[in-house]
């Protein structure tokens, strides 16, 4: 398993293959079909989360305004003889790896528009527009006081998340997010606009839990709703003499047989390389509102720099201030529960990092996220999912490895020795006994596989469903950013 190391450069290496001319034939005959919603304006820095998405150009943009109109999008780059005609799907752009959601020289379908959200006559469920972010979602919910399991960023793209899993506050209660998924609207590869629930269609329905973007382009989403009102934002900061007592702490909320399903936790690690300090954190969300809620009684214990507890709406805790684009390299694994393990990780990331100070500096950050098989349980009864997780697998750890650094001359600095520690503390890990297959795709790096990680059962169903909607393989070869099938 190597580390996320996609760079600008790559992407524009690779991207010289295709003939600009087949682009140029391409764009005329979207224009010609679609008229206004195609367009050579280009993006903008501040509508990506990263440079090395925002670094890279397409030949058109495509802003549609209806699934008819991805449909007649995807129809036309389908039925083309010319070389290319290849496209990216861009949501609410937070990926970070380059060429996920943009494409240098090709089409890219900016799915914004569709972002409206109603909520059904009964208000069991929601129908969101797959250009949504999460903001969108959770500011119109809250005046019915009711909820979806969704992104914790708000900022974040509805369709992104869902399609990788999700990992949402409410995960321990509802399952992933993509479990509260009960229909889907989707562009297959030959145009058609097909709607996908557990009884029309159920083999695609599945496959779109936790198969990225490989089976076609989603323009709407129902969502299953709960009631839900404020919830309580714990947030503690320590010195890092703490850090193992932080572990311990987490561990033990963690790795409890009866995990608490309120609970939504990050145990954090910040280093940054320029100050040469960590520091470390803990973000304790109780989806009830409750001050200082028990279960956070070992972080209370703690000596602290801070420690605040409120309550807060769904809305409001998600409404995070946009970050500036920068570079960006995440990776991840999956941990049993051990708090021995998580310190060793520490050491290993401290040993590697703390001398290291590039041009610009790099701050690396390391969440620590409990994953219960409480949460795991859930999918059974919503259609199943394809992340290949059974509860009797027992808790685990979720880690997101993760960088972010200004000045893109220091990006294959970088990539390197996030490559040479991630190595080592997946070492660790398989070490001590507590390394996991699972890779989250939501957090894992371009250079991981996350998709093979679900295991050949999985691996195989995806395919087969992949070959029985896609026969050409229209979402393996003209798109081909994300994680692939083959």
């Amino acid at each position: 398993m190597r580390l996320a190391e996609r760079s600008t450069t790559t992407a524009l290496v690779a991207a010289a293959a295709v003939s600009a001319a087949s682009y140029e034939t391409c764009c005329d005959r979207l224009a010609s079909a679609l008229g206004d919603i195609v367009t050579t304006t280009p993006f903008t820095a501040n509508d990506w989360f990263s440079i090395q998405e925002s670094s890279l150009v397409p030949a058109c943009i495509v802003r549609p305004r209806s699934a008819q109109d991805v449909s007649k999008a995807v129809t036309i780059l389908n039925s083309s003889r010319a070389s290319g005609c290849q496209f990216a799907v861009k949501g609410g752009g937070h990926t970070p790896a380059g060429g996920f959601a943009n494409i240098q020289g090709g089409v890219t379908f900016d799915m914004g528009n569709l972002n409206a959200t109603a909520l059904s006559e009964k208000g069991t469920s929601v129908a969101v527009g797959a250009g949504a972010v999460w903001n969108d979602v959770y500011g119109y919910l809250d005046g019915f006081n009711l909820a979806a399991a969704g992104g914790r960023n708000g900022l974040v793209g509805v369709g992104g998340l869902l399609l990788g899993g999700g990992i949402s506050h409410f995960s321990p209660r509802v399952g992933w997010a993509c479990d509260g998924v009960v229909g889907y609207e989707v562009v297959l590869a030959n145009g058609t606009i097909a709607n996908i629930s557990a009884t029309s269609h159920p083999d695609l329905y599945r496959a779109l839990k936790g198969g990225g973007n490989n089976l076609g382009v989603v323009t709407r989403y129902e969502l299953k709703t709960f009631p839900q009102g404020n919830m309580s934002v714990n947030t503690f900061s320590y010195d890092v003499s703490q850090v193992g007592a932080v572990f311990d702490a987490f561990n033990d909320v963690a790795a409890d047989p009866n995990f608490d399903p309120y609970v939504s936790l990050q145990a954090g690690l910040l280093y940054s390389s320029a100050a040469k300090t960590w520091s470390v954190s803990a973000s304790a969300y109780y989806t009830k509102p409750v001050l200082h809620p028990e279960v956070y009684s070992g972080f209370e214990a703690l000596p602290s720099i801070s420690n605040t507890s409120s309550i807060t709406s769904v809305a409001s805790l998600a409404a995070e201030n946009p970050t500036p684009p920068l570079n960006w390299l995440f990776a991840t694994l999956t941990l049993g529960t051990s708090s021995e393990t998580m310190l060793d990780i520490f050491k290993t990331l401290n040993g590697s990092l703390y001398d290291f100070n590039p041009a610009g500096g790099v701050t690396w950050n390391f969440a620590f996220e409990p994953l219960p098989s409480v949460m795991l349980s859930k999918s059974a009864a919503t259609g199943g999912n394809v992340l290949g997780l059974n509860p009797k697998d027992g808790n685990g750890i979720v880690l997101l490895f993760s960088a972010l650094w200004p000045n893109s001359s220091s990006s294959d600095t970088i990539y390197q020795k996030g490559r040479e520690t991630f190595a080592a503390i997946e070492t660790v890990a398989e070490r001590k006994g507590e390394l996991r297959k699972f890779e989250y795709l939501n957090y894992a790096g371009p250079h991981q596989s996350p998709l093979a990680s679900y295991g050949a059962e999985s691996l195989n169903f995806l395919r087969q469903v992949s070959k029985k909607y896609d026969p050409t393989g229209v979402f393996q070869h003209k798109v081909p950013g994300g994680f692939k099938l083959w």
